[in-house]
């Protein structure tokens, strides 16, 4: 069986799901070239692989974000280097010390637990509870501004600054600059993994986005730093002047992934949830019957649609997978969203049940790496849903084409244009 498929292409963007089909039923094991990664699809293997770190290291993610491969290595690629120096010249940071700054995600255990563990207080049970109210207040005043207009951007008003808003006053800097947020993380995400992807770095506008980013964050800490609050920047401060466990640097990155990852999940949670149930409306009835079900339909939209789609590891051995034998240091990509559609876990994978038993679904990775911020998602898409659901019917689509974000590894849609109905 002959299969096609690039995580690139237009047609997988817009639906990668019946690729995926293909790739778990023909090709588990998958090598995309222009990558350099093999693909694994199967709901088993992609479990194997993120639950067995001392097989597959998660440092191919190292470098993804910049440079769009797993596992670059900036010594060894001029143009990668030059734009590390270039966005460095802007920094108190040498080129040396942001090559080797760790970031969490590309750490393994042991040290991988140190890190998070640093900032793992920042979302306890209990702290993640008392955003409770702040969360609604923000979705409340949300909503009072999409039923003063008759026709508005669900993902723009709603999806992007409810998230934003939360992660940036637990990070202690300005909410109010969440469109500049937004606006350097879209750029971060489509250099790695959408259409920038490929371009000369500088052409791009890339280097320009990081070095404005990476000042503005260095002004945050240093403020932090003469002033210290009650917040996650202080904390990663702590951590460096304290015990020397974070570099002045990695606490940049680490400021960085924490404000990425914080509004990049939650804003195509929301966005994939509501897009889901407009799209199913006897699956919205039953929610607008029984609220209480909300929690579940957020998991099924995990399972089923869910805001990750891919994550990357390298080999430290020799290892096989769904028979094929991979060599040492051969870079994998796990696919999320393949295995919550596998057949072989999840029965009628391709239908959207918000009744299903979802446990096991990946939506949020598995293993050391399962995502920081798991909890504080669930709560912000539960009740942005929860603000939305009675209100669904009254709106209508203003296009029935859906654009996805400019990114094979984050799916969500880049707008959803409504309006309430006459």
């Amino acid at each position: 069986m002959t299969i096609a498929y690039t995580p690139f292409s237009p047609e997988v963007r817009a639906n990668p799901y019946p690729f995926y089909r293909a790739l778990r039923d023909g090709a588990p094991v998958y090598f995309i070239e222009s990558l350099g990664a093999y693909a694994v699809s199967r709901y088993a293997d992609v479990h194997f692989v993120l639950t067995h770190p001392e097989l597959f290291s998660s440092d191919a993610m190292r470098t993804m974000f910049i440079s769009a491969k797993p596992g670059a290595d900036p010594t060894r690629d001029p143009e990668l280097l030059a734009g590390m120096v270039s966005i460095a010249q802007a920094l108190p940071f040498t080129p040396h010390e942001m090559i080797t700054a760790r970031q969490l995600i590309s750490v393994d255990p042991p040290e991988h637990g140190v890190m998070r563990k640093i900032v793992s207080r920042g979302f306890t049970p209990r702290r993640i509870a008392s955003y409770e109210a702040r969360v609604r207040e923000v979705v409340a005043d949300c909503m009072r501004r999409l039923y003063a207009n008759g026709e508005f951007d669900l993902v723009r008003d709603f999806a992007i600054p409810v998230p934003t808003v939360i992660i940036a006053e637990m990070l202690g800097i300005e909410p109010d600059r969440h469109e500049d947020f937004k606006r350097w993380s879209d750029v971060v995400i489509s250099q790695s993994s959408g259409s920038r992807r490929g371009q000369s770095l500088r052409k791009s506008g890339y280097i320009e986005v990081i070095r404005e980013l990476s000042h503005y964050l260095v002004e945050v800490i240093e403020a932090r730093r003469a002033k210290p609050a009650e917040d996650l920047v202080t904390t990663l401060i702590a951590a460096q002047e304290d015990g020397g466990v974070l570099t002045p640097m990695e606490v940049v990155a680490f400021t960085l992934l924490l404000l990425v990852a914080g509004n990049e999940t939650t804003t195509n949670l929301i966005g994939n949830t509501v897009n889901t149930l407009l799209a199913h409306p006897e699956q919205l009835e039953t929610v607008r019957r029984r609220p209480e079900m909300v929690p579940a339909v957020i998991e099924e939209t995990l399972r089923y649609e869910g805001p990750i789609q891919f994550l990357f590891r390298r080999t430290r051995e020799e290892v096989t997978i769904a028979g094929t034998t991979l060599p040492p240091n051969a870079f994998v990509m796990p696919i999320l969203g393949s295995a919550n559609r596998d057949e072989r876990q999840f029965p009628n994978p391709d239908v959207f049940d918000v009744e299903r038993d979802t446990t096991g679904h990946v939506g949020f990775g598995l293993g050391a790496h399962y995502c920081l911020g798991a909890s504080l998602a669930r709560l912000e898409a539960r009740i942005a849903v929860e603000a939305l659901v009675d209100e669904l019917p009254r709106l209508r689509r203003r296009s029935s084409v859906i654009e996805y974000v400019d990114s094979f590894l984050i799916r969500g849609p880049h707008h959803l244009e409504l309006a309430w109905a006459a």
